[in-house]
């Protein structure tokens, strides 16, 4: 193993609040500079007159001609170097980050040029080391490229202050023994290489000090490129660059946002359809591409370790949860299948389909109008279709698939923390708190916050926001938020009333247009009502999306948040209330309202006092909530897909249509790079929506609708893919950043699977008629041969024609029928209790009612049962964790010790018998822990 030969020349990080100050300061490096060695970046000029050392830019090597900042340079023959390179020019230093710039003289020139030389000057001072392209070398002519490297010294020093994980030992621990099973999951399986990039260690966070007690084998490839670009952005982003108006400014996004630069990113390590020329390049993008982001790959497991080494923890641990929430809805949407399969294979058995579409029963049962005055009598067994396609969903099999999919919920969850603890074990997250990027203060909140106060813990001042000022802004917040979602209420009303309003023209133009006779037995003027008014609200649901995600965002801001999760955080609770409502409410009233207060012929209930309510069809709402998931389901999936890939590839295709006309050499790395779309700081935030939206539908509403497991499935299938491809050839490499945790989507998640218990219960209950079905088997059957024969006739009301008021009364009754049937339980026209509720009408609702809490009680037993059995962190991996702290804290002791025992053996007095014993004792102590 070849340790560090030489020291690390001293250098000094101070990272302060001062009482004048705003921001935290990037204090010098001073690093020796080597013999013969000339400063030839961009800003030494500006910075060795003002006195300071800094690193040496290159070694004698030309440099293209570029901004005002660079006063001489030479031309170079970009010809002689490989379009792939993601080195300086030198073919060593490797490129850490890159910063892009148009000088365009505008207004504010001067200004944007003074900014830039006082970032890129404090960064060299910081210790980077810095390259720039002159615009006449990039492909429009119009853009400078400044190159960023971090050396050694830079890098071990904020290895230090973020607490970076190093190897030193390799894992000793026996892997978990062989699954039986793995031989026939053999073509699931990824090639070794591919799966595990780099062998398993033993880790500790990084000390200058014990630079000899890591795995140093190689300085270059010490820090993997994640962990390089993490640490310039960790620099990059508290870099000053100057004051303005009295304050201190600092920070790239700052830069960025008032167009100083106008792009910052690290580097992909190659083109990702092929590898680089480059020996040196680890092809890491190409083979993410190869073995995990083509569609035809959709059947192999996920290499998540080289997703993780490639793009970080944070975006690794996104595609470990939805690749095992995808696992996880295969055993769903296998029951659902079956479930849907033996409603199916039923539709012929079922009782009151056969008694609809008789025309001896169904046919001579004439029904009442379904709008006032337009709409004509009609004959039951016209909806013998939408009857027989209802059975498909509301069966027994519906009660059976609530009640399993309230259980796949607790094992989707409980099953997940085991496998995320398992994650934090392998990837080293054990003892991560959130970083310091994520709870120290975000820049914005330094700036906007000019009052200070002192800390409690560290007794400095740092900036605080008024409790007055805070309590202005949540009011305006929370204002906005519920506008927002009485906006989604309204507009849901909207829809309400386009279906009222439409509904007699529906029935009008079936009535009257031959061309539709043929299929009026399937499209019903209730289906044609739900379909449109489905796709209306659907519509509807994307423009408010739309809208609300930039108000959300400003509101979000203008709280200033204190810290970046506190900001995440935020966003997330405001988005997910504002999405809930806005896609599930149209589901909540076919659910829950629809029909359950239309009153009864002559007494109908009126919203508005203008729109008669919606009746349900006589063999139930649920076909109807059913078709309102489907269509809002598949569509906003649809949708999606299209934004995530078709609409980036577009954009891309768009901006590198130039590039093809010219050589490839021409055609540099950061170029290309530049060219692609920016995965923001939120990219993963709308992935997670996403993906809980769906999970939301699959869960709430999934008794209407048992094969929604199946569509999300399918769906997810394509998502990992469409995710990957778009992250791995569609999109600008992601800053790195670590997260040991989905965060607050997992009480998102939680919140839900309670929440489902109840909304299926009640959909059982009250949406489909598996109640009323039971109550009369058991209770009100007529035969006993056939209990379920006459259940349609008793579930039907007679009203007498006669009463109909004016309002109510239809124009026409050509066949001069006497008496009409409406869907409800109340005592006919002759009886003393006129049109009043009927005792089985009170003995249904008792059975609703009781349904309920049994269902609830039953299953949230199960749940909580099910969740106290399976511990959130696996046997193997608790074992595996004390273990590794054991040999961890072992062999740090014994370097202390050897460290000790040479300070002796070279006379130091400083090191005293009795530190020794000390030591010694620790060690012992350790053991017999």
């Amino acid at each position: 193993m070849n340790r560090l030969g030489k020291k690390a020349n001293e250098t000094l990080i101070e990272m302060a609040l001062s009482a004048d100050d705003d921001i935290v300061i990037l204090t010098k490096f001073k690093p020796s500079q080597s013999e013969g060695e000339e400063c030839n970046g961009p800003l030494c000029e500006t910075i060795s007159t003002s006195g300071s050392e800094v690193p040496s830019s290159s070694e004698g090597l030309n440099s293209t001609e570029t901004t005002l900042l660079i006063p001489e340079h030479q031309v170079i023959d970009k010809r002689h170097q490989s379009k792939d390179s993601i080195f300086f020019r030198d073919g060593v230093r490797r490129i850490d980050f890159v910063l892009s710039y148009v000088d365009d003289l505008n207004k504010d020139w001067e200004k944007k040029l003074e900014r830039r030389r006082e970032f890129e000057s404090n960064l060299q001072k910081a210790g980077l080391e810095l390259e720039t392209e002159d615009k006449k070398e990039s492909e429009d002519g119009k853009i400078y490229f400044v190159k960023i490297h971090a050396p050694w010294e830079v890098l071990i020093t904020y290895a230090e202050v973020l607490n970076i994980k190093v190897p030193i030992k390799e894992n000793d621990i026996p892997s978990m023994v062989e699954n039986p099973l793995d031989c026939m999951l053999a073509p699931l399986r990824l090639p070794k290489e591919v799966m595990h990039p780099e062998p398993d260690y033993f880790t500790a966070p990084f000390s200058k000090e014990k630079q000899e007690l890591y795995l140093i084998n190689d300085e270059s490839t010490f820090f993997s490129p994640s962990m390089r670009n993490r640490i310039v952005n960790y620099i990059l982003t508290r870099c000053p660059y100057g004051t303005e108006e009295g304050k201190k400014k600092f920070g790239i996004k700052r830069l960025l946002n008032n167009g100083t630069y106008s792009a910052a990113y690290p580097l992909h390590d190659c083109q990702y359809w092929k590898k680089a020329n480059d020996p040196n390049c680890d092809n890491e993008r190409y083979t993410l591409y190869m073995e995990w982001a083509r569609f035809l790959r959709f059947y192999k497991e996920q290499p998540l370790d080289l997703i993780r080494k490639y793009y970080g923890e944070k975006i690794g641990i996104y595609f470990a949860w939805l690749g095992f929430y995808t696992e996880m809805l295969f055993l769903a949407a296998v029951v659902g299948l079956i479930c849907f399969l033996y409603g199916l294979f039923t539709m012929d058995e079922n009782m009151s389909s056969k008694e609809i579409c008789d025309p001896a029963i169904g046919g001579e049962i004439i029904m009442c109008p379904l709008c006032d005055r337009e709409c004509e009598y009609w004959r039951l067994n016209t909806t013998c279709a939408s009857s027989e396609y209802s059975h498909l969903f509301d069966n027994v099999a519906t009660l059976f698939f609530a009640i399993f999919m309230g259980i796949w919920v607790t094992l989707f969850l409980e099953f997940w923390k085991r496998r995320q603890a398992r994650l934090k074990y392998e990837w080293d997250l054990v003892d991560f708190e959130e970083e310091q990027q994520q709870l120290q203060l975000r820049p914005e909140y330094e700036a906007k916050c000019t009052q200070k106060k002192k800390n409690p813990v560290t007794q400095e001042m740092e900036p605080y926001l008024p409790i007055t000022s805070q309590a202005v802004r949540f009011c305006i917040s929370g204002t906005t938020v519920l506008f927002w979602v009485s906006l989604i209420i309204a507009s849901m009303i909207a829809v309400i009333v386009y279906r009222l309003a439409v509904y007699a023209a529906f029935a009008s133009l079936m009535e009257n247009t031959q061309t539709l006779q043929p299929i009026s037995g399937l499209l019903t003027p209730q289906l044609a009502t739900s379909v449109t008014a489905s796709c209306l609200n659907f519509v509807i649901i994307m423009i408010l999306n739309f809208l609300y995600e930039r108000i959300a965002i400003w509101i979000t801001d203008m709280e200033i948040p204190r810290t970046h999760m506190e900001y995440e955080n935020r966003l997330t609770m405001k988005m997910f209330l504002f999405q809930f409502v806005n896609y599930y409410s149209s589901c909540f009233y076919v659910a829950f309202f629809k029909g359950k207060f239309v009153g009864y012929p002559g007494a109908y209930t009126y919203m508005f006092n203008r729109w008669r309510n919606e009746e349900c069809d006589p063999a139930g709402c649920l076909i109807e909530l059913t078709t309102q998931l489907t269509i809002v389901m598949a569509g906003k999936q649809i949708w999606g897909n299209i934004q995530e890939a078709i609409v980036p590839w577009i954009c891309n295709w768009w901006g590198r249509r130039k590039a093809r006309n010219n050589p490839e050499n021409l055609y540099s790395r950061w170029e290309q790079d530049h060219d692609l779309q920016i995965f923001g700081a939120l990219g993963l935030f709308y992935e997670y929506l996403e993906m809980v939206i769906q999970f939301g539908f699959i869960t709430l509403f999934v008794a209407s609708f048992p094969l929604a497991p199946l569509l999300a499935l399918m769906n997810n299938i394509l998502e990992i893919r469409v995710d990957s491809w778009k992250l791995t050839t569609q999109y600008r490499r992601p800053v790195a950043a670590k997260a040991h945790s989905i965060g607050v989507w997992q009480e998102i998640l939680n919140g839900m699977a309670i929440l489902s218990v109840v909304t299926n219960a009640f959909i059982v209950a009250f949406t489909s008629d598996m109640i009323p079905r039971l109550v009369y088997y058991y209770a009100y059957y007529e035969s006993e041969d056939s209990p379920m024969s006459g259940y349609i006739n008793n579930s039907l009301s007679v009203f007498q024609i006669s009463d109909f008021p004016y309002r109510n009364k239809p124009k026409m009754n050509p066949e001069n029928f006497v008496i009409c049937r409406y869907r409800d339980y109340r005592y006919p026209p002759d009886h003393e209790r006129k049109y009043l509720h009927t005792m089985q009408f009170w003995h249904i609702l008792a059975a609703k009612l009781a349904f309920i809490i049994i269902m609830e009680h039953v299953v949230f037993i199960v749940k909580f049962f099910v969740a106290w059995m399976i511990p959130d962190v696996p046997a193997d991996v608790k074992a595996k964790i004390k273990r590794e702290k054991y040999l961890t804290q072992k062999i740090l002791h014994e370097y202390e010790l050897e460290k000790l025992k040479e300070r002796l053996c070279q006379g130091d007095k400083g090191a005293t018998e009795k530190e020794f014993i000390a030591t010694e004792g620790r060690m012992e102590l350790s053991r017999a822990m």
